[in-house]
């Protein structure tokens, strides 16, 4: 018997009548050579962005209940297309919504978390020789509500499926071809890996590479599902390879540096004359976290005169509103005043041979220092690196990381 795959195919692979023929002729190449596979799709390109529109356009504030079941409705046509297409090439298929095959999810609705999946009737179809379609980004509560996961949420849906199923590897079909060491956009020489470890996804994808969805490489860890990224727009008669991701003891190699992942959608708020004091960063940290925005990077620099600055950034989306409640904070714990710069952006560099080398923080910053560009904050851990630095430099520092480190493909030959 051949493997079992979970195959899945993003917006762009079903945004036409001719996207979805080309991905149903891909499956059915995998099912006439003996495999089972999964398929898992999203929205057609462009309609969860059309659905969402509408919402807006209703409602100011929609109700996050009726958004799920707005914006789910995008996957039901693209898994019945999907469907019908893979049996008009012979290949007997059935759809399925995430309530349907009951992708179970707690009740945070737009942005749901899966707690479990019940495979009996998916299973039944790979059994009976029919290829399931599942719809991807959407699940259901206890009590029968729809929900959905976020933006790139099929990801996850695939993965969790892939997971209950043990199947043999999960395959993430997109519009580029794999995990590539920099924006290709950006550095025209970035190098497409062969593998990356799960630890490096996660940070990669959380720090601003869109390739994967983060929660999606979560449960790659989490459950140790093969996991891989390909194209969907190559011929598959010529496929290349992708890039899979592993997990650090099935990796090959160790390089220093992996890739190098930027974000741009970056603010920085910084509190001024702060009484150094115990407690003082909870009660300025407490009120943004209390609404709902999201704090990455936090800096605080002590000054002689008893008082400290705190600096933090945030989401460019809540940066107005993260002003105005620290504003309203700064009177109570004493502060002097607070500033703000909404034209940053957050630069790291990842990779798991950090943890076994030394020096690598200094070869990153002589690399931008050779640059001019000044760095504004800095975050660690094992396995990374990141700066903030104005957003005018961004393709600079990117392109200035990425060589200091040698991650360019190598010369074609002639």
């Amino acid at each position: 018997m051949g493997r079992l795959l979970v195959q899945k195919f993003g917006g762009t692979s079903v945004g036409s009548v001719e996207r979805i023929n080309a991905v149903a002729s891909r499956v059915a190449r995998f099912v006439e050579r003996g495999d089972r596979v999964v398929v898992v799709v999203s929205a057609m390109s462009g309609e969860t962005n059309r659905l969402e529109g509408l919402g807006f356009d209703i409602a100011k504030r929609p109700s996050p209940r009726e958004m799920d079941m707005l914006l789910s409705s995008g996957e039901q046509a693209s898994i019945a297309l999907v469907a019908m297409a893979l049996m008009e090439q012979g290949c007997p298929a059935r759809s399925w919504l995430g309530s349907q095959i009951r992708i179970e999810t707690d009740t945070n609705h737009t942005k749901a978390r899966i707690e479990n999946i019940d495979v009996a009737g998916v299973q039944a179809d790979l059994d009976s020789g029919t290829t399931p379609v599942i719809a991807g980004f959407q699940g259901v509560t206890a009590a029968g509500e729809v929900t959905t996961f976020g933006r790139g949420g099929s990801d996850t849906t695939a993965v969790a499926v892939a997971a209950a199923l043990e199947a043999d590897e999960c395959q993430i079909y997109t519009d580029v071809d794999g995990v590539y060491s920099a924006d290709p956009r950006i550095v025209d020489n970035a190098r497409l890996l062969a593998t990356v470890t799960f630890e490096e996804m996660l940070e990669l994808a959380s720090l601003g590479s869109k390739v994967l969805h983060s929660r999606s490489v979560e449960l790659t860890g989490k459950y140790g599902v093969p996991l891989r990224v390909l194209s969907s727009l190559t011929d598959p008669a010529e496929e290349n390879p992708g890039t899979l991701i592993t997990t650090e003891e099935q990796a090959m190699e160790q390089p220093l540096v992996a890739g190098v992942a930027y974000a741009r959608d970056e603010a920085k708020v910084t509190v001024l004359g702060v009484p150094d004091v115990p407690g003082v960063a909870s009660k300025i940290l407490g009120p943004v976290g209390a609404a709902g925005i999201e704090v990455d990077m936090i800096v605080q620099n002590a000054g002689a005169d008893g008082s400290a600055d705190l600096t933090f950034t945030v989401r460019r989306a809540d940066y107005e509103r993260a002003l105005e409640i620290l504003r309203e904070a700064s009177g109570t714990v004493g502060a002097r005043s607070v500033a703000g710069d909404d034209r940053i952006a957050k630069v790291s560099a990842v990779g798991m041979g950090m943890r076994s080398h030394a020096g690598v923080a200094t070869r990153m910053f002589d690399a931008l220092a050779a640059e001019n560009i000044n760095i504004e904050m800095i975050s660690t851990s094992e396995i990374k690196i990141s700066v903030v630095v104005a957003e005018r430099y961004l393709e600079l520092a990117v392109r200035a990381i990425h060589d200091a480190f040698e991650l360019e493909s190598p010369p074609s030959a002639d």
